[in-house]
């Protein structure tokens, strides 16, 4: 009896470790649970891989600034206005939007922005529009102030990134981000860049006028929207005015800088011209409407590809956003500020953004207010059309 108790106990405790063994080393081959619900039920992450606001602070202009350092972190949430993008952005991305395990590296489009002093606001509004009518997924590459990082980190600059886009803070998208990415397939063998023009006109372009430093072609080009192709670029000798042999884009910028720093005026753009003027082979130029500022509408209108096609990114420069200069920019820029994520866009943004541009009618922007609302109400018609109609079934359908 003693021997049939022992084995029936030793038969009961190798089955329990049998047990333990099977869900032991199972649960060894599984991801943490964590990562599978961020994969399963919050995509988003798979498309703001890395975003990191920068907080809001008063600059002091008499403090040299620190460089700015690429942080890649999960995203704070703001309590501010536009603050609520990353919350609502995630519950809308987990409706009908499926995360693949594997993405291709076309299938991702890359944004880079540069978020200084109280420039918070601007950026999440940015980050809105590229949201609200893009089809592929995004990765934001934020540069934030010393606010969010200790210092500028070279060893994580985009090394494995092919193409980028890059905007300032103040520019909104008013048609999905897929199209101007297009446009890399535009370029020929030698172009590597794409910025558009910084004006139409010379007799009243800013280089044209005033530049003491090489730019390129006649009125020189604005780099607040810049696509890149970064393989081209990090692999291109540019000619330059210093060294005959040619310099790689990391060697150059700083010799250049040393060079012109007494001569110029808008910093990095600058910097971009002076380039450009010695190797005009390689940049594609965009159509002013990708690229459309106060400046094509307040001396009059002289963007024509914008007037015929509307305006295609909003790029609002001299802070016309924030104050009652030019109201037609700033109702853009609230419409979008004030729109949130889950409502209706045709009844909650370009009705209302419709009906508050009537107040502009009598500026110099104002005036033409199809340039503003063309492209946007194409834009929102096409994605009604994608995500509504195209789902809905006729009730003799299977």
């Amino acid at each position: 009896m003693r021997i049939h108790s022992k084995i029936v106990a030793i038969a009961v405790c190798f089955g329990v470790f049998l047990l333990l063994y099977f869900f032991g080393g199972n649960a060894a081959d599984e991801p943490p649970l964590k990562e599978v619900a961020n994969e399963k039920h919050f995509p988003f992450f798979n498309q703001v891989e890395d975003f990191a606001p920068a907080k809001e602070s008063k600059r002091n202009t008499e403090e040299p600034q620190k460089p700015p350092r690429l942080i890649r972190k999960e995203p704070k949430l703001s309590s501010r206005g536009g603050g609520n993008v990353i919350a609502k952005t995630r519950q809308k991305s987990e409706v009908g939007h499926p995360v693949s395990k594997v993405t291709r590296a076309e299938d991702v489009m890359h944004l880079a922005v540069v978020a200084c002093g109280n420039r918070l606001d601007e950026t999440l509004n940015m980050v809105k529009s590229a949201l609200l009518f893009s089809i592929k997924k995004i990765k934001f590459h934020i540069f934030a102030e010393e606010d969010l990082a200790e210092q500028f980190e070279k060893g994580v600059i985009l090394k494995d990134v092919d193409s980028l886009l890059y905007v300032d803070t103040d520019v909104l998208f008013l048609r999905p981000m897929d199209d101007i990415w297009r446009f890399l397939k535009a370029f020929n063998s030698t172009q590597l860049a794409a910025m558009a023009p910084e004006h139409e006109i010379p007799k009243i372009g800013w280089y044209s006028r005033f530049a003491r430093h090489p730019f390129y072609g006649v009125t020189g080009v604005n780099s607040g929207v810049m696509l890149m192709n970064l393989t081209r670029i990090r692999s291109t000798l540019f000619r330059n005015s210093m060294i005959a042999s040619g310099l790689s884009w990391e060697n150059l910028l700083h010799p250049l800088y040393q060079k012109y720093k007494n001569h110029i005026t808008w910093g990095d753009q600058d910097l971009l011209n002076i380039i450009f003027h010695y190797n005009p082979e390689c940049l594609y130029i965009f159509p002013c409407q990708w690229n459309y500022r106060p400046d094509h509408c307040m001396y009059g209108s002289n963007c024509k590809a914008g007037e015929e096609e509307g305006v295609s990114i909003l790029h609002g420069n001299r802070g016309v956003y924030h104050d009652d200069k030019q109201p037609a920019f700033r109702v853009v820029y609230d419409a979008i500020h004030e729109y949130p994520f889950e409502e209706n866009m045709f009844q909650s943004l370009f009705y209302p953004l419709q009906t508050k541009f009537l107040d502009t009618v009598n500026t110099l922007c104002g005036r033409i207010p199809q340039v503003f609302l063309k492209q946007i109400e194409k834009t929102m018609r096409a994605v009604y059309e994608k995500k509504v109609v195209r789902h809905v079934r006729l009730p003799h359908e299977k």
